[in-house]
């Protein structure tokens, strides 16, 4: 059997009831450790707790060689633990895919994530439309499309969640030219960068276009949301821009047209009362 078990956001201690209980049947427990991080506790802390040996499975591992999780699981209990919620990203669903290609069972133990907690905010969720991820711009690499993505959005009033980039193992790729397989440095996005990177792409748009998104726009900026020290912080692009918002991880919201309720909230959090509209 193949258990696919979100953590939550915080700690240790958000995995929920039935993911602990779960976990401690396994015989192997894999911890995935790339497409986010659980911000407050070490690999020890969760090992001590779970009251197993956990092996981080890295993108390598999970994309490439996931039959180093799977095949312990044909024949015993087989934990993927997964920070926010398991079905958060499609590496995992493809994980699923695999599984009932070699016919084992699988569960899934759902838990709190960056695409639900967002509310926190203020925003209300059915006010959102699509997600949008937005990439550390490398030299020679620099995508926009994200904006487009964005623009769209808040044309139809829909508010964006924008998820930042984490690079966590990533390959060297000038290393590995040469026959060295190294690794980069992890790299965190942070909101300013997004609304700097956003910024950048803005002269190249439509006079229609950046009506829709401007410094003007008004964003929501989170910081290691679920945590007991959690930041959020509304604006204009251009107030958030020289906003910090500490250590990671950060996410971002690009609002679309406001209700009352939300606007209210907004307020509550604005760097600056008068940047938000009274409705």
């Amino acid at each position: 059997m193949l258990y696919l078990i979100g953590l939550g956001l915080g700690d240790v201690t958000d995995i929920t009831v039935k993911g602990l209980e779960a976990v401690r049947r396994c015989d192997t427990v894999f911890l995935e450790a790339y497409t986010s991080l659980l911000l407050n506790s070490e690999l020890s802390s969760l090992e001590e707790y779970y009251d197993k040996k956990i092996r981080v499975a890295d993108r390598e591992m999970v994309e490439s060689e996931s039959h180093l999780i799977l095949d312990p699981a044909v024949e015993g209990n087989v934990a993927f633990l997964v920070v926010g919620d398991p079905l958060g990203a499609t590496t995992h669903t493809d994980m699923i895919l695999r599984a009932v290609e070699k016919g084992i069972p699988y569960k899934v133990i759902h838990n709190a994530s960056i695409m639900n907690a967002i509310a926190s905010t203020g925003l209300q969720l059915y006010n959102f439309g699509d997600t949008v991820s937005v990439c550390l711009w490398k030299e020679g690499w620099k995508p926009t499309s994200f904006v487009d993505k964005i623009i769209a959005n808040l044309r139809n009033g829909l508010h964006v969640l924008c998820l930042l980039d984490i690079r966590v193992k990533e390959i060297d790729w000038s290393e590995m030219v040469k026959g060295r397989k190294v690794y980069e440095p992890p790299q965190f996005m942070s909101v300013s960068t997004a609304l700097t990177q956003i910024l950048e792409i803005l002269p190249d748009r439509t006079e229609e276009e950046r009506t829709v998104l401007s410094e003007e726009t008004l964003c929501v900026g989170v910081a290691r949301l679920g945590t007991d020290n959690q930041t959020i912080k509304s604006g204009t692009l251009r107030r958030l821009l020289s906003e910090d918002f500490g250590e990671p991880l950060h996410s971002l919201c690009i609002v679309g047209k406001l209700h009352a309720l939300e606007a209210d909230m907004l307020r509550h959090f604005a760097v600056e009362k008068s940047d938000i509209p009274v409705l």
